[in-house]
């Protein structure tokens, strides 16, 4: 009787031991998302400095056209970006490349597609100058901010050291300091790496297959991704579409030949969230991305329970959104630089 109770009890100790494997593997690789924002360096954190940059991050007179805020981009209500293939910025014009997130955007390697920003600061000043994104310049933010004495205030308290409060390097500060907290923890994956059995068997599937196909090579680490630089199209080059011959990725920024088609690794974190996906926004569908990845990334045909199974896992990845206060901003006065809403003539053909 005792063993054939021992030999009924086999596979479930066969099963509970493939699980810790499992749990162990991912573990290894990955990390659960601290519940508090990421520390700056020489960008010390403080309440004024806070409240600072989420008035800026929603402050829309920053761009040319006083429509245009980081918000406009990245929406903290659709995952930290915009839902579009790429942004329409300044005179409606279209950009280059899908906006990532600003969620957890701390925790890259560097900013941007290509990784041209260091630091959330250096991105900060970014999209305010791209002629077609924001379309402004470090002298008219000035002018924009130092024209209302309730912003004189509001840098006077969060840089109180400072001769010139108010300034366009401090303007990057405050808002790299706000989404520097815009974190994302406690996912049903969180969960798991804590020991919790929060994962049900497809999503342990597809995390299986995550780890045995290759997927985790790239994407690891807390952020589960952007930690590292890779080519897109490894195995084979993508169809045009979807990597455009043009936009040659880190190479621009390097100038080097073997950094044709290289991307910093997005982080896969609300991935359900933020399509469209890839730094052309090209596909709408996860599955469709997910199938993509597996043949020009690594060299496999998924099957469709495959792809069911992976999507179900990254679907594990959406962590708590941030829940913040859309903040009240100061008013115009007579001295702010009026909007500039001129849209560029078409091109003649």
């Amino acid at each position: 009787m005792k063993r054939f109770i021992a030999i009924l009890a086999f596979p479930l100790l066969a099963q509970a031991a493939l699980a810790d494997d499992l749990l162990k593997s991912a573990q290894d690789q990955f990390k659960p998302l601290p519940s508090k924002g990421v520390e700056l360096k020489d960008n010390p954190n403080s309440k004024a400095r806070f409240e600072l940059g989420q008035m800026l991050y929603f402050e829309p007179r920053l761009s040319k056209s006083g429509l245009i805020s980081c918000h406009s981009c990245h929406n903290l209500s659709t995952g930290g970006a915009d839902l579009q293939t790429t942004s329409t910025g300044h005179g409606w014009q279209k950009g280059p490349r899908n906006a990532p997130t600003t969620l957890n955007s701390a925790y890259h390697i560097a900013q941007f597609w290509d990784g041209r920003a260091p630091d959330l600061e250096a991105q900060a000043k970014g999209p305010v100058q791209a002629g077609v994104e924001m379309a402004s310049t470090p002298a008219q933010v000035e002018a924009v901010l130092n024209s209302m004495p309730d912003y004189q205030k509001h840098f006077k308290k969060a840089f109180p050291n400072d001769k010139q409060p108010v300034s366009f390097d401090n303007m990057a500060k405050a808002i790299a300091l706000f989404e520097a907290s815009l974190v994302t923890p406690d996912s049903k994956f969180d969960l798991y790496l804590k020991g919790k059995k929060a994962l049900n068997k497809t999503e342990t599937a597809g995390l299986k297959l995550f780890i045995d196909k290759g997927c985790a090579s790239c994407h690891n680490g807390v952020n589960i991704g952007g930690g590292s630089y890779q080519k897109f199209g490894v195995v084979k080059a993508p169809i045009d579409q979807i990597r455009p011959v043009a936009d040659t990725g880190r190479q621009k920024v390097t100038s080097k030949a073997e950094d044709a088609y290289v991307f910093r690794v997005p982080t896969l974190r609300n991935i359900e969230l933020t399509g469209p996906y890839f730094h052309s926004g090209a596909v709408s569908d996860l599955g469709e991305a997910v199938k993509i990845m597996g043949e020009v990334q690594l060299g496999v045909e998924l099957s469709k329970k495959e792809i069911k199974e992976l999507v179900a896992f990254l679907e594990t990845l959406t962590g708590k959104q941030p829940q913040v206060t859309v903040p009240a901003l100061p008013p115009s006065t007579k001295e702010t630089p009026k909007p500039d809403l001129s849209v560029a003539a078409p091109a003649a053909h």
